[in-house]
C-alpha cells in the first residue's frame, strides 16, 4: 500500500527547489488583497496571481490562476476573488504575486520515485499540453553532468533548445545545472514523493520555474545504497566454473532422447566440450555407449566444479549437498516447480537459494535452458543451436529468446562467446551476468533479453560498469502492459514503467532495440566494426534508387549525410566516365572497370570528412554468375569463365570493404537484399562478407539503423 502523501505550497517548494539551483521568477508571498497590489508595484506591472497553500494542487484545473493583471485595482480585485474561491480543505491559503514570465518555449521538469530504479528525474515539453504530446525522458538520479547533458538530446523536439523564433538557444548549461540539482535533491531527500515544474519557460534563453510542487510522502523511501566495488579477479573466478569448469556433472541423465537429462548430455559431447562429463542416473544405464553413475558419490572428488541438474526439484537440496563436497562450485538449474509455479514454488526456490549460498554455489536457475561457452566447446544446452565461436556474449530471462539470438549466429557468421538463459534467477541475476561479463577477457559485446527488474540500484550499478567498457544491447518484452502511475503532479503521471526503463538504459549508454533481429544485427554490428568518430556518412552505391532510400533512412535516423568533399570527386572523376552521380549518394552508373570499387572504398573511407560508409549493391554480379551457371549453356561459350570471374569480384568487394575499414578505423556496412540467396544459391557476395567475419545487412534501412547504434554508443563513450 502506498504511504499517504501531502504537497508543499508551491511558495515552499519553490524556496527547497531555489536552494538546490532551479532559478526562479520574482515573487512574494502575501496574506491579503491590499498587500498583494503592494507587491504587484514593487515587483512591476504585469503580474500573475495565484492561490497557495499546502493543500492547493492543480491550480489551473480548479481556475486558481490570474495571469497579465496590469495594475493594482486589477490585481486587487483578483485577490479578493480568489480569496475566495478557497475550500475548507485548503487550509491556511495566501496569495503568491509574480512578475510575468514570457517566452515561446515551456518545459517541464521533476522528479519521480520509482518503485524499481528509485529517484528519477525527469524532462520534457511542458505546459497545457504535457499529458498530450508526451516528449519526456527520464534518468535515474543522482545525475552526472553528463548524464543530464545526454539528457536534453534525447527529447524527440530537442531542435527546440537552438535558437527558436527569434529567440536564443536555451542555456545548456544552466538547464544541465538544474536537473543535476533536482537529482541531488531527490537523492538527498527520502522523503520527497514527486516533484513537477510545469511550466519552466525558457525567457531569454534561461530555464525559469514559474510553477512548482513537491510532493511528500509521510513514509520516507530508503536512502540510495552506496554501490559495492566489484572485482574483476572475483567475480571471474565466482563464474569460472560456470563459464570454464574442469568437468560438469549431468544430474538427471537419462536414456530417452527425448529428455532433458539426455538432450544435454549428448550435447556435451556432441560439440566436443573440453573437459570431462560425469552422468548421473540412479539406475545406472549406459548413455549414448557410455557408463553412467548410479549416485554423485561416486565420482571422483575434484573431478568437477559444474552440476547440470534435470532432476525432479524434491530431489534437489540433497543433489546440491553432495555435490558440493566433491568440490562442485557452479549449479544450473533446470529443473521446473519453483518460483513460477505459485506459494509453494516459491518457497521451495528460497530454500534452493539459502543452501547454494550456504555452500558457496553459484546458482543459475531454476527454470533455466541452458549455458553455452564456445571457449571451451561446452554447449550444455537444452536447445539447439550451438553458434560459431565469437565475441558476443548473451543473458537472457526467456530461454527461447537465447535460442533466437544463436539461431541469428549461426545464419550470419558472427559467433558467440557466451550465452545462458537465467530462468528465474533466484540467486544470479541478469545484472550479476552483465558483471562477469564486463570483466570477461573473452567478451567483446553484450546482448540481453528481459522482462522486469527485481533490484532496480543492481540493476544500474550494472549497466554503469558495463557500458564503461563494453557495448550493452537490450530487448525488453512486456513494454505494452506497462502503465502510468497515479500522482497528484504531471511528472508522476508521465512516469510510465517503460519510459522510465527507457530513460535508464539511455542514460547509461545502453542500446535498446525494438526487436531480436534488430537487436543481433545491432550487436553483431558493433563486434565487427570500429567505432566511428562521428555522424558524417557517405553512402556508395551500385543502383541509384538503393542510394536514394538509404540517404532518406540515414535523415531518419539522424545520421549526416554530407556533401561529397571536392577531393573525392576529382579522384573518382579520374576513374570513372563522367555521368557517375557526382554526389552522395556515390552512383558510378555503370561505368567501374574490375579495380573500380575497391579504389573508391579506399578512397572514401581514407578522407578525413567522412566517418562511415554504407556500400550497396554487393552481390549482383554473382546473383548474374548463378543463373548462367545454373543453365544448360554452362559451362561452355566463356560461361565458365565469366562465372568465376563475377563471384571472385563479389568476394573482392567484400574483402575491399573490411581492409578499408581496419585501414582507416572507421565502419564500412555492407548491405543489400542478396543475403536472401545465400542460403539457396551460396552468393558470392554475402558469403564474401561473412567469410570476412562481418555482417552482411539486408537492407540499406537495417545497415543505416546498425550504424546509428554504433554512432550512439561512440557518442556515449566520447562524452562520459
Amino acid at each position: 500500500m502506498a504511504s499517504p502523501r501531502s504537497t508543499l505550497s508551491e511558495y515552499a517548494s519553490k524556496r527547497l527547489l531555489a536552494s538546490y539551483g532551479v532559478p526562479l521568477a520574482r515573487e512574494a508571498l502575501v496574506d491579503s488583497a491590499s498587500a498583494a497590489a503592494a507587491a504587484a508595484a514593487e515587483l512591476g506591472f504585469p503580474v500573475a496571481l495565484k492561490l497557495c497553500g499546502d493543500a492547493v494542487a492543480h491550480k489551473t484545473e480548479r481556475d486558481l490562476v490570474r495571469l497579465n493583471l496590469g495594475d493594482a485595482s486589477a490585481v486587487e480585485a483578483a485577490a479578493r476573488e480568489l480569496l475566495g474561491r478557497a475550500l475548507p480543505e485548503d487550509g491556511e491559503v495566501g496569495l503568491l504575486v509574480a512578475e510575468m514570465v514570457r517566452g515561446n518555449r515551456e518545459l517541464i521538469a521533476g522528479v519521480v520515485r520509482d518503485p524499481v530504479f528509485g529517484p528519477c528525474v525527469m524532462l520534457g515539453l511542458g505546459g497545457v499540453l504535457t499529458e498530450a504530446l508526451g516528449d519526456v525522458v527520464f534518468a535515474a538520479a543522482p545525475l552526472e553532468e553528463s548524464e543530464a547533458r545526454r539528457l536534453l538530446g534525447a527529447l524527440q523536439a530537442s531542435h527546440l533548445l537552438g535558437e527558436f523564433r527569434g529567440e536564443p538557444p536555451v542555456d545548456a548549461d544552466a538547464l544541465v545545472g538544474l536537473l543535476v540539482g533536482l537529482g541531488r535533491l531527490a537523492s538527498e531527500r527520502p522523503d520527497i514523493a514527486s516533484i513537477d515544474i510545469n511550466p519552466l519557460i525558457v525567457r531569454a534563453g534561461l530555464p525559469v520555474a514559474v510553477d512548482a510542487l513537491v510532493e511528500l510522502a509521510d513514509g520516507a523511501a530508503a536512502p540510495i545504497p552506496e554501490s559495492e566495488a566489484v572485482d574483476d579477479a572475483e567475480i571471474l573466478e565466482r563464474f569460472r566454473p560456470l563459464f570454464h569448469p574442469r568437468g560438469i556433472i549431468v544430474a538427471g541423465a537419462s536414456t530417452h532422447p527425448g529428455k532433458f537429462g539426455f538432450v544435454v548430455f549428448h550435447n556435451l559431447l556432441r560439440f566436443g566440450y573440453h573437459g570431462e562429463v560425469f552422468p548421473v542416473n540412479r539406475d545406472g544405464s549406459d548413455i549414448l555407449g557410455r557408463p553412467s553413475f548410479k549416485d554423485v558419490s561416486e565420482i571422483p572428488d575434484g573431478a568437477a566444479d559444474l552440476v547440470f541438474v534435470c532432476t525432479p526439484n524434491q530431489a534437489n537440496l540433497e543433489l546440491l549437498r553432495a555435490c558440493a563436497k566433491k568440490g562442485v562450485r557452479a549449479a544450473f538449474i533446470a529443473s521446473a516447480g519453483y518460483g513460477e509455479a505459485g506459494d509453494a514454488g516459491r518457497a521451495r526456490e528460497s530454500e534452493l537459494v539459502a543452501l547454494a549460498d550456504e555452500l558457496g554455489i553459484l546458482l543459475i536457475g531454476p527454470n533455466g535452458q541452458g549455458v553455452i561457452s564456445t571457449p571451451h566447446s561446452m554447449c550444455a544446452q537444452i536447445v539447439a543451436p550451438y553458434p560459431p565461436a565469437g565475441r558476443i556474449s548473451v543473458a537472457s530471462q526467456s530461454g527461447n529468446l537465447v535460442s533466437s539470438y544463436l539461431n541469428y549466429a549461426v545464419e550470419s557468421g558472427v559467433g558467440i562467446s557466451k550465452a545462458i538463459s537465467c530462468g528465474n534467477s533466484a540467486q544470479t541475476t541478469l545484472a550479476d551476468c552483465f558483471d562477469y561479463f564486463g570483466a570477461d577477457p573473452e567478451t567483446d559485446v553484450v546482448l540481453g533479453y528481459l522482462e522486469g527488474v527485481a533490484h532496480g540500484r543492481h540493476f544500474i550499478e550494472s549497466l554503469r560498469r558495463l557500458t564503461a567498457r563494453k557495448p550493452l544491447v537490450l530487448v525488453k518484452g512486456g513494454a505494452a502492459a506497462a502503465g502510468a502511475r497515479a500522482a497528484a503532479s504531471h511528472t508522476g503521471s508521465l512516469a510510465t514503467d517503460d519510459r522510465v526503463f527507457d530513460g535508464v538504459l539511455r542514460q547509461h549508454g545502453a542500446l535498446r532495440a525494438q526487436t531480436v533481429e534488430e537487436a543481433f544485427e545491432w550487436a553483431a554490428t558493433l563486434a565487427t566494426q570500429p567505432l566511428p568518430r562521428g555522424r558524417r556518412v557517405v553512402v556508395f552505391t551500385t543502383a541509384g534508387g538503393w542510394g536514394v532510400l538509404a540517404a532518406d533512412a540515414c535523415a531518419q535516423a539522424g545520421l549526416d549525410l554530407i556533401a561529397l568533399p571536392d577531393d573525392i570527386i576529382r579522384q573518382i572523376d579520374e576513374l570513372v566516365p563522367a555521368r557517375w552521380s557526382r554526389n552522395n549518394p556515390v552512383d558510378l552508373a555503370g561505368g567501374e572497370t574490375r579495380d573500380t570499387i575497391p579504389e573508391v572504398l579506399d578512397l572514401i573511407c581514407a578522407n578525413d570528412e567522412v566517418d562511415a560508409v554504407i556500400h550497396l549493391g554487393i552481390g549482383i554480379q554473382a546473383a548474374s554468375a548463378e543463373v548462367l551457371a545454373t543453365g544448360e549453356f554452362h559451362p561452355e561459350y566463356g560461361l565458365g569463365r565469366i562465372v568465376d570471374f563475377h563471384r571472385r569480384q563479389d568476394r573482392r568487394y567484400a574483402a575491399a570493404a573490411r581492409a578499408a575499414s581496419e585501414r582507416y578505423g572507421k565502419p564500412v556496412l555492407s548491405a543489400t537484399e542478396l543475403v536472401h540467396t545465400d542460403r539457396a544459391y551460396g552468393n558470392a557476395g554475402p558469403q564474401g562478407i561473412k567469410e570476412e567475419g562481418r555482417l552482411c545487412h539486408a537492407s540499406a534501412h537495417r545497415a543505416i539503423r546498425s550504424l546509428r547504434a554504433l554512432v550512439d554508443y561512440a557518442e556515449f563513450r566520447a562524452t562520459r
